[in-house]
């Protein structure tokens, strides 16, 4: 009892104060979800959208009027909503709209976007690719040798996109003269790559080389 006469308990008022703050931070933190999900929710269905008006786009046989159109559609989608749920896929697509129009550093951005919205590996490898096949495109083979180097990182023989990648690397290496890098990537691929269909193309490779 003598060390509870040393204490000032709060009053009613003080009380009241505390747990009005405690109620209005849990308002807040409520308000705060709300708000996400339904940024997210409203996100995604612009992404949808996007992606769906834009599938003939991807065609071969799409004018450059319709690929215009849909490369301002999926810009206006990340434009409004730039790291929604979905971002990754909406700027893959953009990436390869971009390709096709020729248009390889817009392509690139688009490309490097996908894997900087946290793009599944799946994707990511895709879109890694992307970027190689963009500086490719541009004639800077050493550039594409260090994207697709990039995009092989973690990826093994049984990994998707891994032949191609492998094979895009002595590509790129071949036609920027690294003779005898090419030589040892298509080596590799012979030993990691054994039930590939495409041996003979890669021993033809290395035959071409004087290997």
């Amino acid at each position: 009892m003598k060390a509870l006469r040393g204490m000032t308990l709060p009053t009613t008022r003080t009380v009241l104060i505390g747990v009005a703050a405690i109620v209005a931070v849990g308002v807040l933190g409520a308000g705060g979800w709300y708000w996400y999900a339904t940024t997210q929710q409203r996100a995604m269905a612009t992404y949808a959208e996007a992606m769906t008006r834009t599938q003939a786009a991807l065609g071969s046989e799409a004018t450059a009027d319709v690929r215009a159109a849909a490369i301002r559609e999926l810009e206006g989608a990340l434009t409004q909503y730039p790291s929604g749920r979905g971002a990754a896929q909406v700027a893959y697509q953009l990436g390869n709209l971009r390709y096709q129009a020729q248009q390889y550093a817009p392509a690139r951005g688009a490309f490097e976007l996908a894997v900087a919205q946290g793009a599944t590996r799946t994707l990511r490898a895709l879109s890694q690719g992307g970027v190689a096949y963009t500086w490719e495109a541009e004639r800077n083979y050493a550039k594409a040798v260090e994207a697709f180097k990039a995009a092989l990182e973690g990826l093994g023989p049984k990994d998707f996109y891994y032949e191609e990648l492998l094979l895009g690397l002595g590509r790129v290496q071949e036609l920027g003269g690294q003779k005898a890098d090419a030589i040892a990537t298509y080596r590799r691929a012979l030993g990691e790559l054994s039930q590939s269909r495409r041996l003979e193309e890669i021993r033809a490779r290395l035959a071409a080389l004087g290997a």
